[in-house]
C-alpha cells in the first residue's frame, strides 16, 4: 500500500512558520522522518493565503528531495503552483489533486501528461460531493474518460471517493467503503484508489482511533493509497496487520518490524 505523508503542509502552524522563514532544516527533518516511518510519498503544500506560493513550493520541493529519496506529491488548488512544483521535481511526481470539474481536468490532465505524473482525482464536480455510490461512480467514469482523451493512462490515476467527517456526515462513510470496491470494476486494469484519511476524524474526539479503524476497513475494500500521519506508530502497525491478514504481505513473527 502506498502511504503518503501529510505533515509537510503549511496549514500546520509550525510548518507554515518554517516556510515563512525558509527553515530548510525543519522541513528536511520532517520529510526525512516521514520517509523513515514508512511514507513512500511526501505530500507538499504551502498552505492557504500565501502570496509567494509558487516560489514557496519550488523551495519546498528542493528541500524535500534533498532530504529523502521518497516521491513527492505536489498539493495545491492553484495550477500555477502545481506547475512550479513539478518543474523542480526530479523523480516521478504525484499531483494532488483534480476534481471532476471540466475546467480543472482540462488544465491538470495535460500537466500530468507533460510531467509524466500520477494524479489524485476527487469525485467532486460543480455540484459538490455526491451523496450516493452511483453518483460517485458516474463522476469516476467521467474522470477516466476525460483522462483517456487527454492521453493520461488509467494506471496514472488515483480515484478518491472523498471522505466526509463522521461528526457531520456519518451515513457517508459506508458509501466510501462501497465506492472503493465499485471503482475496481470500472476498467481493466482497475483504477487505483486513494483517500485523505484524516478527514474522517475532523471535529471528532478520539481522532487517532477513528483514523486507524477506518483505514483498516478501507484496506479491506482494496484501497491502494492513503494520505496519512505516518508518524502515528499505531496507525502504521494497523496497516501492517491488515495487509498480513488480507494475505497481501507474508506473515512473519516480526511483521511489525518490516
Amino acid at each position: 500500500m502506498m502511504l503518503i505523508g501529510e505533515k509537510c503542509n503549511g496549514m500546520f502552524s509550525a510548518v507554515g512558520k518554517a516556510i515563512d522563514n525558509r527553515d530548510a532544516d525543519f522541513i528536511a527533518k520532517l520529510a526525512s522522518d516521514q520517509a523513515k516511518a514508512g511514507a513512500s510519498v511526501i505530500d507538499l503544500s504551502t498552505g492557504p493565503g500565501r502570496d509567494d506560493a509558487a516560489d514557496a513550493m519550488r523551495w519546498l520541493v528542493k528541500v524535500a528531495q534533498g532530504a529523502t529519496d521518497a516521491r513527492l506529491s505536489i498539493d495545491s488548488p492553484s495550477v500555477d503552483v502545481i506547475r512550479a512544483g513539478l518543474e523542480e521535481c526530479k523523480g516521478h511526481p504525484l499531483i494532488n489533486s483534480t476534481t471532476a470539474e471540466i475546467e480543472k481536468m482540462s488544465k491538470l490532465f495535460p500537466l500530468a501528461k507533460d510531467f509524466n505524473a500520477e494524479i489524485v482525482c476527487l469525485t467532486i464536480d460543480e455540484k459538490g460531493i455526491p451523496n450516493t455510490v452511483d453518483q460517485r461512480m458516474e463522476l469516476a467514469m467521467t474522470i477516466l474518460a476525460t483522462a483517456m482523451d487527454a492521453g493520461v493512462p488509467t494506471e496514472s490515476l488515483y480515484l478518491d471517493p472523498v471522505i466526509l467527517p463522521v461528526s457531520a456526515a456519518q451515513n457517508q462513510l459506508p458509501m466510501v467503503c462501497e465506492s472503493i470496491s465499485a471503482f475496481k470494476n470500472l476498467s481493466s486494469p482497475a483504477p487505483k484508489t486513494v483517500v485523505g484519511l484524516s478527514n474522517v476524524s475532523n471535529g471528532a474526539q478520539e481522532k487517532k482511533l477513528l483514523n486507524r479503524v477506518y483505514l483498516a476497513m478501507l484496506v479491506g475494500r482494496g484501497l491502494d493509497a492513503a494520505i496519512v500521519d505516518v508518524l502515528d506508530v499505531d496507525l502504521m502497525n494497523t496497516v501492517k496487520a491488515a495487509e498480513v491478514l488480507l494475505n497481501k504481505k507474508l506473515y512473519a513473527h516480526s511483521f511489525l518490524k518490516v
